[in-house]
């Protein structure tokens, strides 16, 4: 460990260690502030379009699922009347009272 009268501990040398601490600050400031501005920039983009691609993949499967379910159910359908309607007769209709545009 130095001892009390070495040159790193006169007040001149601790003001001028200061102030190299404080021109490099100001001197790298611009670059490493632009490094990082680069990488966030990086960053941002990459996550947009992880985020678009996510999303069109999850638009998509959900498309597909829907159009499969929609021709599963169309194929489950049929056009033929049921057992007890008769071809060519009546079916009875129930007619209800209509409704007004006032719920309340």
């Amino acid at each position: 460990m130095p001892g009390p009268d070495t040159a790193a501990d006169r007040p001149g040398n601790r003001h001028l260690i200061g102030g190299a601490a404080a021109a490099c600050a100001v001197c790298c400031a611009a670059p490493v502030v632009r490094f990082l501005g680069v990488a966030g920039l990086a960053a941002t983009a990459v996550t947009l379009v992880f985020a678009g691609v996510v999303f069109a993949l999850v638009v998509g499967l959900l498309a597909v699922a829907a159009l499969l379910t929609r021709r599963a159910r169309s194929r489950q359908t049929s056009c033929t009347p049921r057992a007890d309607a008769t071809v060519g007769g009546t079916m009875p209709v129930a007619l209800l009272p209509t409704r007004t545009a006032d719920d309340s």
